[in-house]
């Protein structure tokens, strides 16, 4: 095996990798005679069987075996000798015909494509000083909180035959909707209940039935958005033939003990408390994200080093992939962004160097400090992802899966499950900072908690 590096660019090596076919050969040769004892041929007696003809029988199918491992054992020899360690799995690219290797008649010839690890040393982390938002939960964040539970809960009566349905009144229907004149999947009902102005259903189908009676049957008209979760639809004209069977007017909203008893507790007073309670949590839940953006934008700012261009080009990949597919979705150019798709591109690179950098970032500080995902930690947001699965197959109109048979699938994916471990990792390495780092908590109201990162941090800037 002859190895010779080509290429030595920063974070990227190549090498050229040259295999005798004389070796291949005499591997080759080698299984042949590790096999000969277990061989049972017509018209041999066990273990007897000539090599040549045992070449001529196994001898491709053999050969392939050994040309892919002389590809792996080349790599890891390229690494080892030059103490080296990739980020990413070697690329290959043959430079012989396969054909005439595995048949013997030609030397194994390829390049070794390999990115490298980026060598560097995380900031101090008990430096980092980043900023937390934090907001009190007030007793009118409580009171709106309390009003909206008894919106939801609200009854409703009926209406007075003959009366026409208003805005927020309830109404009782039955609808069959129609693509080009075929019923499609999901878009037939019987006894809906719809509250109108509720924003429940397709933009424009409740208006259309204002003034409606009970008794009445309308054609409603709508066309789907673009950015509708089943891409069959989106962008389509329907129409749905509906027939108001019922109109109720709402009931006055009251908060008092009738409504914690519908909710299954004892007063209005164990309800409020229950309320600020779980404000505080999605107080609490808002508050780490916007301190984990401030923390990954720090780390960002600190390091500065060589990224490996292979993991660079894959991230932008999938984030440009996903850029397209959301234009076409939505039906709209590049221009429509107000870019060129150049511009675009190179906006969307820097994101993708970006996650690369703090990817390797948080790696090597949950490394040094020995953080891991724990089995169960793991199992458990395994089952969670299952659960959606099988959930989203049934409210799709797919063929049904199993919670079990989701997990099956996904727990014998390694991407799958190196892509549910990567946010579990990166949340753990996160909190681990946070414990360390310097943080100034700054009050603001819920509204702003509650907003993009990016969005608060110029509502802050243009407030101060």
């Amino acid at each position: 095996m002859q190895i010779t590096e080509t290429v030595s660019e920063g974070l990227h090596r190549e090498f050229k990798v040259l295999i005798p076919r004389d070796d291949l050969d005499a591997k080759l040769t080698g299984r042949i005679e590790e096999m000969k004892p277990k061989v049972h041929l017509k018209g041999f007696r066990p273990g007897k069987a000539p090599t040549s003809f045992l070449k001529k029988s196994y001898g491709k199918s053999m050969m392939g075996e050994i040309v892919d491992e002389a590809v792996n054992e080349s790599s890891k020899k390229a690494l080892e000798d030059n103490g080296l360690k990739a980020a990413t799995p070697p690329r290959v690219d043959l430079n012989s015909d396969i054909e005439q290797v595995t048949q013997g008649h030609s030397d194994l010839e390829f390049t070794l494509a390999i990115d490298l690890m980026p060598e560097f040393e995380p900031s101090e982390i008990t430096g980092l000083k980043v900023q937390k938002l934090v907001s009190d939960v007030s007793d009118k964040d409580v009171d709106d909180a309390m009003y909206k539970l008894a919106e939801q809960s609200r009854t409703y009566s009926p209406r007075a035959e003959g009366t026409a349905a208003e805005s927020g009144d309830s109404v009782v229907i039955d609808f069959a909707g129609r693509v080009d004149g075929e019923e499609f999947p999901g878009g037939k009902a019987e006894d809906f209940n719809l509250t109108l102005g509720s924003g429940q259903l397709i933009p424009g189908f409740e208006d259309q039935l204002l003034g409606a009676k009970a008794g009445d049957e309308r054609d409603v008209k709508v066309t789907f958005p673009a950015d509708y979760p089943e891409p069959k639809l989106a962008n389509r004209d329907a129409v749905f033939a509906v027939r108001v069977k019922e109109v109720k007017s709402p009931d006055p909203v009251t908060v008092d003990d009738e409504l914690a008893k519908k909710l299954g507790l004892d007063s209005i007073s164990t309800l409020r408390d229950r309320v600020r309670d779980q404000l505080k949590q999605e107080n609490n839940r808002a508050s780490r994200m916007h301190l984990k953006r401030r923390i990954l934008d720090a780390l960002d700012e600190t390091h500065s080093f060589g990224l490996p261009p292979g993991m660079v080009e894959q991230e932008f990949n999938g984030i440009w992939q996903a850029v397209q597919a959301e234009l076409q979705r939505e039906g709209k150019t590049f221009e429509d962004e107000g870019k060129t798709e150049d511009e675009l591109k190179k906006e969307y690179h820097a994101i993708a160097e970006r996650r690369v950098r703090l990817g390797l970032v948080l790696a090597k500080i949950g490394e040094q400090n020995g953080i891991q995902v724990a089995p169960e930690e793991l199992n458990r947001a395994v089952a969670a992802q299952a659960r959606q699965y099988a959930m989203q197959s049934r409210m799709q109109g797919q063929q049904p899966i199993t919670e079990q048979q989701a997990y099956q699938v996904l727990t014998q994916n390694a991407q799958a499950m190196a892509e549910i471990r990567a946010p579990l990792f990166e949340d753990k390495v996160v909190d681990f900072i946070a414990e360390l780092a310097q943080i100034d908590e700054r009050k603001v109201d819920r509204e702003i908690l509650f907003l993009d990162p990016d969005e608060a941090e110029e509502r802050l800037k243009a407030a101060a």
